[in-house]
């Protein structure tokens, strides 16, 4: 059985940087070649790719939040993490880790709620 698990802060400053950890188990991040995704949903909005790694550890990000993202990995731990930088009010969101690529994935976390305030 497949389960992924966010974990990270649910409160983040204004300017600051995201950073969120999804633990993955039942499955190998650095060996099944499938796609590690970071999914959000802004209130009232819907599903944003924010982007994905690889099982070879590339990366491939939204263009509208390129400048902004990185996504990591951990195999040790078997983790992948997301930091976002330079975060708004705009960044407030449910964020989601999925197995599989951008309308593929088959796989999700429960989501983890991240609000940006001061």
């Amino acid at each position: 059985q497949v389960q992924l698990q966010e974990s990270g802060p649910g409160l983040v400053k204004p300017s600051q940087t995201l950073s969120l950890t999804c633990t993955v188990s039942g499955d190998s991040i650095s060996t099944n070649p499938v796609y590690w995704s970071w999914i959000r949903q802004p209130p009232g909005k819907g599903l944003e790719w924010i982007g994905h790694i690889f099982y070879t550890g590339s990366t491939h990000y939204s263009p509208s939040l390129k400048s902004r993202t990185s996504i990591s990995r951990d195999t040790s731990k078997n983790q992948f993490t997301l930091q976002l930088s330079s975060v708004t009010p705009e960044d407030t969101a449910v964020y989601y880790c999925s197995r599989g690529a951008w309308g593929w994935s088959d796989y999700w976390g429960q989501g983890t709620q991240v609000t940006v305030s001061s």
